[in-house]
């Protein structure tokens, strides 16, 4: 069920440059391998699914600083078992992380693609994390600060590159302004 809903969603995904088609193209291709879910499905990766999460007044999104990374980044992280879909996926990560729960109410559309390289650690080698992600309004600005990140804030978007360097998040922050001015 989960590997037929993420088709579905990459699917009806419409890409917004050829960076992003490529991605697509990957993340399709990767569906065929036998454990695209797996966290240790190293070569070529595997699937990961996160959330850009609006302030109730959509000029802010929600970040978190990844213990691991050390950097700035949205809230998501690896596909467990008990999901049954991608955007489950990403409820699930952003209620461990921040504490916040999402309203599963409405379809929940793919709202960016990335495939960005995760450095060798421990007993893992260096792999890619094939990253879907939606984007969700939050109904608060409250959050919990809980032990699996080590900070949490409100980004302002149109402050947002004075936080991150990261240029997946800029990007995706891009996507959201443009959205925004586009209401």
């Amino acid at each position: 069920m989960l590997l037929d809903s993420a088709r579905s969603a990459l699917l009806a995904y419409t890409p917004v440059d050829p960076r992003e088609s490529s991605f697509k193209k990957r993340m399709l291709d990767l569906l065929e391998v036998a454990t695209p879910t797996s966290r240790h499905q190293f070569t070529p990766g595997h699937l990961t699914a996160s959330a850009f999460v609006l302030s109730p007044e959509q000029d802010a999104v929600l970040l978190i600083f990844h213990k691991k990374l050390r950097i700035w980044v949205q809230p998501g992280g690896h596909v467990e078992p008990a999901d049954e879909t991608l955007v489950a996926a990403a409820r699930r990560e952003v209620e461990e992380e921040v504490g916040l729960a999402l309203s599963a109410d409405g379809a929940a559309a793919v709202f960016d693609l990335d495939v960005h390289p995760i450095p060798a650690r421990k007993d893992e080698p260096e792999h890619e994390h094939f990253d879907v992600r939606y984007c969700f309004r939050s109904p608060t600005r409250e959050f919990v600060l809980t032990d699996e990140v080590a900070d949490v804030r409100w980004a302002p978007l149109a402050h947002l590159e004075d936080l991150t360097t990261d240029e997946s998040v800029l990007r995706a922050a891009r996507k959201l302004r443009a959205l925004g001015e586009a209401r």
